[in-house]
Parts: C-alpha cells; sequence; structure tokens
C-alpha cells in the first residue's frame, strides 16, 4: 500500500515534527533529573573540570553565533549599507533566541534560576569578570527584546507604539555595539585567570581581542547560514524584498568576512611569535592548534574570497557552514579539550551522553520557536501596512 496515500498532506506527523517531538520529550525529563537529583545524575562534571559543554557550547559558542545581531545592525544603520536592510530582523530574532537560549542554558549548568538575578540587582560583584559578562549580556538581551519588539508589535497591531520603539533603532544600535565589544571580548578574558590550565597555543593575554574579533565573522558566517536554511525552507514566507537583496546579503557579508578572518589569522601569528610558542607546532597539540587555524579560518576565508569574487552562492555558503563550525571547535578547544590538557586522560573531561542531549534538547527548542515566530511574525517579509515606514 502506498503510505503517500494513507496519510494526509496537513498531517503533523511529518519526520521534522516527530523527531523534533522526540528530543524535546527527552530534553524535559532530562530537565527534570537534572533539578530534582543535581549535577552528578547527568555530568560528568568534577572539581577539576566544574565547566563542561554547557559552557563550551551552549554559552561561548552561542554567544559568538547570535553576534550577528549586533554585526547586522551595525552594516545597515551606523555604516549606511541599507541593502542589508532584509537581513536585519532574521539576524536580530536569532540572536535574541540565542542570547535568551544562552541564559536558559547557564540555568542548567548553575541551578536555583530563582538566584540570577541576584548579581544584578541585590550583591554586584563589580570587580569580577563574570559580573561583567553577566550585566553586559543582561543588558544586552534587553536591547535585542526591544529590537525585536516592532515584528510582535506589527503582528499584534500595536501601530503606536510600534512607530515610538522604531525611533530608537539607531540607539538601540549603538548601544548594542558597545555592550557586544565588551561582554564578547571578556568571555575570551575569563580563560585569562587560568594560564597553568589551559594550553599555551590557546593561552595568550589577547585572548579578549581574539574573542571579540572572532565573534564578527562568526556573527556573519550565521547571517549567511541563517538565510540559506530559511530560503530553502521558508522561501514562501519571503516577499520580492526579500528574495532579491538575499544574495547581496551573502556576497556582502562573505567579502568582509573573509578580510576579517585573514586578519584574525594575522593576529594569531602575531600572539604566538610574541608568546615565544612556536616550539609547541611540532607536538600533536601544534598539528591539532593548525588544524583550527588554517583548516577551520584560513581555508574557509579563502573560499568566501573566492565565492564573492566569482558570484558562487554555493561556495559562500559552503564557507559560512565550514566557519561555523570552526567557531564551535575554537570555542570547544579553550574550554574543554585543551583545557587541563597536562591531566592524565583518566582525568579528563569527556561530556555526557545526557549533557550532550540536553545541548541538543536546547538547540531544538530554539530552532522550533524560529520557525514559530518567523512564519507568524513579519520577519522574512515586510507587513504590508508599514513598508512605507
Amino acid at each position: 500500500m502506498d503510505l503517500d496515500n494513507r496519510i494526509p498532506e496537513n498531517s503533523k506527523f511529518t519526520v521534522f515534527n516527530v523527531v523534533t517531538g522526540i528530543i524535546l520529550a527527552g530534553g524535559l525529563v532530562l530537565t527534570i533529573l537534572r533539578f530534582t537529583m543535581g549535577l552528578g545524575v547527568v555530568t560528568n562534571l568534577d572539581n577539576n573540570n566544574p565547566w563542561g559543554i554547557w559552557i563550551g557550547f551552549d554559552l561561548l559558542c552561542g554567544v559568538a553565533l547570535a553576534a550577528g545581531g549586533y554585526v547586522t545592525s551595525a552594516a545597515c544603520y551606523l555604516f549606511g549599507l541599507k541593502r542589508f536592510h532584509s537581513a536585519v530582523r532574521p539576524a536580530i530574532l536569532t540572536a535574541f533566541l540565542g542570547y535568551a537560549l544562552v541564559v536558559l542554558a547557564l540555568h542548567y549548568d548553575v541551578g536555583r534560576p530563582w538566584r540570577l538575578p541576584y548579581p544584578i540587582f541585590y550583591s554586584q560583584g563589580t570587580s569580577s569578570l563574570l559580573f561583567e559578562v553577566g550585566l553586559c549580556v543582561f543588558l544586552y538581551i534587553t536591547v535585542l527584546f526591544i529590537e525585536f519588539s516592532p515584528s510582535a508589535m506589527e503582528w499584534l497591531g500595536f501601530k503606536k507604539l510600534r512607530n515610538w520603539v522604531v525611533k530608537l533603532t539607531l540607539l538601540l544600535t549603538i548601544f548594542g555595539v558597545i555592550l557586544s565589544t565588551l561582554h564578547q571580548s571578556s568571555l575570551g578574558a575569563l580563560f585569562m585567570i587560568a594560564p597553568s590550565k589551559l594550553h599555551p597555543l590557546w593561552y595568550s593575554s589577547y585572548l579578549p581581542v581574539y574573542f571579540f574579533i572572532s565573534s564578527m565573522f562568526a556573527g556573519m558566517s550565521m547571517v549567511i547560514f541563517e538565510g540559506s536554511l530559511a530560503h530553502r525552507y521558508l522561501k514562501h514566507k519571503m516577499d520580492e524584498t526579500h528574495l532579491s537583496e538575499s544574495r547581496g546579503v551573502a556576497f556582502g557579508f562573505a567579502k568582509a568576512a573573509s578580510f576579517v578572518m585573514m586578519g584574525y589569522v594575522c593576529i594569531k601569528i602575531i600572539g604566538l611569535s610574541i608568546d615565544d610558542n612556536w616550539h609547541y607546532l611540532f607536538t600533536g597539540w601544534g598539528l591539532w592548534f593548525l588544524l583550527e587555524l588554517v583548516g577551520f579560518v584560513l581555508f574557509p576565508a579563502i573560499l568566501y574570497a573566492v565565492g564573492s569574487r566569482e558570484k558562487n552562492l554555493v561556495l559562500v555558503r559552503l564557507a559560512s557552514i565550514w566557519t561555523v563550525l570552526g567557531i564551535v571547535l575554537n570555542r570547544l578547544n579553550i574550554s574543554v579539550v585543551a583545557f587541563n590538557w597536562h591531566l592524565p586522560s583518566a582525568e579528563r573531561y569527556c561530556p555526557s551522553f545526557m549533557e550532550i542531549s540536553t545541548s541538543v534538547f536546547i538547540v531544538t527548542l530554539g530552532i522550533v520557536v524560529y520557525k514559530f515566530i518567523a512564519t507568524r511574525m513579519p520577519i522574512l517579509h515586510e507587513h504590508p501596512d508599514y513598508k512605507a515606514h
């Protein structure tokens, strides 16, 4: 019997929905286990490794890949590149959801969600980098919420309030860039307090600079990657403006990303020379470091440059995926792989299946929320009542 004839076209039991449902159900079970039985039941964390992939992937990678919000807004509203205007709302939505999921993931790692506002409102540790990171993230997620709100207001019909918020666009963009500069770099500075734990090839006094610069091409790559997925699966929600400008956005960010990535490679080499760590390159750790720098930064930078010059969209999209994977590799190298590198292998941290599953659950939750919003609100198209505003 033909299965296609047995399943209605409007059936909710698609492969995406079934797999998503299984992941979300499993994630809820893991959430209950985490908050009722503690970290020890669901993680492999210990006193030597208090930070695992919930910090390395969910937080460090999440914040870096959510940088498309400030990069796209700055390009459009500060540098006057209006051809990127159609990419602003999708980038802001991705950034807002990214930071919201970072905060959610932080609850899993820290516990006691009701205590999360304490460092901001009750007991400020003003001499701590973590306080600066927490304050900036708190303020920036507020900025992103306000920047995203016009889409929701157009959907709900709050015209006057929407028009008032739109007038704050330039101010919010400037504030967002300042906050992003602070906390993107400070996340790198966190690891400067552990020079004896982080391998010398990744430890550097320039870590804050590395984190900030890499966040720029991470954000641009994520905008290209997210745009290609939206073009593939949500094309029916796009208007002519978004469809016509999408190629220009991809090629523009590809060209910019190639320059920034080449600059990043140069300053990494300068940092390597200043710290005189050349001899480490001839070890196993050195080969791994070169794989990250050459294979996942220099190589996709060349792909971006060629793709931009030849107007090859497939090459640009491939480079965006490659770069996103490179950012994930870099953040995990610093926070997990090259951290406590001197310990015996038996004492090294390896994430448990439940830790990985929880991260998959959080990412899946973000995809579901993005799809829900993008299919209902004017994210990938302009609302017909506001095209002249």
